[in-house]
């Protein structure tokens, strides 16, 4: 993309590591006492129940969008973005931690049954984003796991670090 063809040679480590992040969220927020999981650490900071929940949330909307990579010959694709706009609340619905992690897990399994055996020409379909400069298969999928990953970051340092040390964004 962008003058630079994409090698692709980690498609496989991407599966794998997809297919680890719900045991991982899971273990994650099984570990974190209850009375942490609604704190709001601060003005525009989301509580780890929220960004679990988001997760959960947003995972069909990114098995829709696999689905028309595969179905569609250059989707195009409208920017997902949660508390922007008049009727978006400002923080995601907090759903219950039992629930938000069996959706997770249970659209992460669709998600990568339709990955599962897909050609090298599968992987490049392009689509239009219009936050993006390039957008592919290949780049959604990777995109969907440092998303993850992003946010499970963001959950242990909501519980875990100071409030002087803590990111603010």
């Amino acid at each position: 993309m962008a003058g630079k063809e994409e090698a692709m040679r980690d498609i496989p480590d991407l599966l794998d590591s997809l297919s680890r992040t719900p045991n991982i969220l899971a273990e994650l927020v099984d570990t974190i006492p209850q009375q942490k999981l609604d704190l709001r650490r601060g003005e525009g900071f989301w509580t780890i129940a929220e960004h679990a929940s988001h997760l959960a949330e947003v995972q069909p909307m990114l098995l829709q969008r696999i689905g028309r990579f595969l179905k569609e010959e250059h989707p195009e694709f409208i920017p997902y973005l949660p508390g922007k706009g008049e009727e978006e609340p400002d923080t995601p619905a907090r759903l219950e931690m039992a629930s938000a992690l069996e959706q997770f897990t249970t659209c992460r399994l669709r998600q990568l049954e339709l990955l599962k055996g897909l050609d090298q020409g599968t992987w490049r379909r392009t689509g239009t984003h219009p936050e993006y400069d390039a957008y592919s298969l290949y780049i959604l999928v990777r995109h969907i796991l440092m998303h993850d990953h992003w946010h499970m970051y963001r959950i242990e340092e909501l519980w875990l670090t100071k409030d002087a040390y803590l990111t603010r964004l």
